[in-house]
């Protein structure tokens, strides 16, 4: 069965409330109103520290988006 974004279940955006959670790219997206192209720019930049779990697996520390969103003034 294909890997298709439209099956997975999303992670509830609430998970961005406990400061160790680990984020996924949709949910990043979500709560920072950024597209994907957009954070994987931020990547490059150093704005966002991705933590790799494997080659494909990425994800985002609640904490530091949170922190993100702060200083933009969200």
């Amino acid at each position: 069965m294909a890997n298709d974004a439209k099956t997975r279940t999303p992670q509830p955006l609430h998970a961005a409330q406990i400061a160790d959670a680990l984020l996924k790219l949709p949910t990043v997206q979500a709560l920072t109103g950024l597209g994907k192209t957009s954070v994987y720019a931020r990547i490059k930049t150093g704005e966002f520290k991705p933590i790799h779990l494997s080659k494909r697996a990425v994800r985002f520390r609640a904490s530091e988006i949170q922190a993100w969103l702060q200083a933009q003034g969200q």
